[in-house]
């Protein structure tokens, strides 16, 4: 036997040994074309992400609304006390905004109508909204209440009389 015909015979074992090697868990599931993943379900890739817990997205609820939010893959922290000269990496807390998009990465988010500002690193809250439908934006801000990119997530709820 050949050189040539010894390197094809293992081949076949080196893509499996490859494949097996660079397999860095359980593989993902399908989705199906269409779908998303619903607003709580943990984050597949990993990725830092804001989201709503309660109430769901497209939920019918009664005012005072309830709601809960959370993070994950990023740490929630409370602003620290006094002026914030230099902001902490990869730390930030929630703003929760009404009727109102994302803002873009980088822009603080104002400190006023229409949004909250949990800077004690709250992840609940109570909040009056009148009857009709509304968007609720979850948006991260760091110490110096600046947007963090990508991190930010809108449902809309329908509030009943």
């Amino acid at each position: 036997m050949n050189v040539s015909n010894r390197l094809l015979g293992i081949a076949p074992l080196v893509l499996v040994l490859g494949a097996a090697a660079c397999n860095s868990g359980t593989p993902p599931a399908a989705e199906a074309p269409g779908t998303s993943t619903p607003a709580a379900a943990p984050a597949a890739s990993g990725q830092p992400r804001v989201f709503f817990v309660e109430p769901q997205n497209g939920a019918t609820v009664k005012s005072p609304v309830h709601l809960r939010f959370a993070i994950e893959n990023y740490e929630l922290a409370a602003v620290p006390e006094g002026t914030v000269e230099v902001v902490r990496q990869g730390m930030g807390h929630h703003h929760v905004g009404v009727d109102i998009d994302c803002l873009p990465p980088g822009t603080e988010i104002p400190k006023a109508n229409p949004w909250v500002h949990h800077g004690g690193a709250q992840t609940e809250m109570d909040m009056m909204l009148t009857p009709g439908s509304h968007r609720l934006t979850l948006q991260l801000g760091d110490d110096k209440h600046m947007t963090v990119p990508g991190m930010c997530t809108t449902i809309t709820v329908n509030v009943a009389e």
